[in-house]
C-alpha cells in the first residue's frame, strides 16, 4: 500500500513537470517569461546578488509564472465551456489577463530596486 502511495506522489510531479512543459511549448507569453526568467537568473549571477535580492527575486519570478499559468487555464476552460463570444467571458478573460500585467509590472518594480544598486 505505502509503494503504491509513493508511486502515485512520484508520478504527480511527473504530470506537474509534463504541464509545465506544454506550457512553454504551447503559450508564446510563456516563453517569453523563460527568457525574462534566463535573462533575471543571468544577471543576477553577473553582478552576485545577495541572498535576500534572490529571494525576491524568485518570489517575483514565481508570481509571473503563476499568474500566467492560471491566465491560461482559465483562458483554456471559458474556450472549452463558451467557445462563442459573450461579454461576460471577454470580462471574465481580461481579468485574468490584468492579474498577469500586475504581477509583471510588480517584478519587473522588484527588478528595477534589485539592479539598480548594483547597476549604478
Amino acid at each position: 500500500m505505502a509503494k503504491n502511495y509513493l508511486q502515485k506522489r512520484i508520478a504527480s510531479f511527473g504530470y506537474a513537470f509534463a504541464g509545465i512543459f506544454e506550457f512553454v511549448k504551447s503559450e508564446p507569453h510563456a516563453r517569453i517569461h523563460a527568457i525574462a526568467t534566463i535573462l533575471v537568473v543571468g544577471a543576477g549571477c553577473w553582478f552576485r546578488v545577495v541572498k535576500s535580492d534572490w529571494l525576491w527575486l524568485l518570489w517575483a519570478m514565481a508570481l509571473v509564472w503563476i499568474t500566467e499559468m492560471m491566465n491560461t487555464v482559465v483562458e483554456k476552460m471559458i474556450d472549452h465551456v463558451s467557445p462563442e463570444i459573450h461579454p461576460r467571458v471577454g470580462f471574465i478573460k481580461d481579468v485574468a489577463a490584468g492579474a498577469v500585467l500586475v504581477a509583471a509590472i510588480a517584478a519587473a518594480i522588484t527588478g528595477v530596486c534589485i539592479f539598480w544598486p548594483y547597476i549604478f
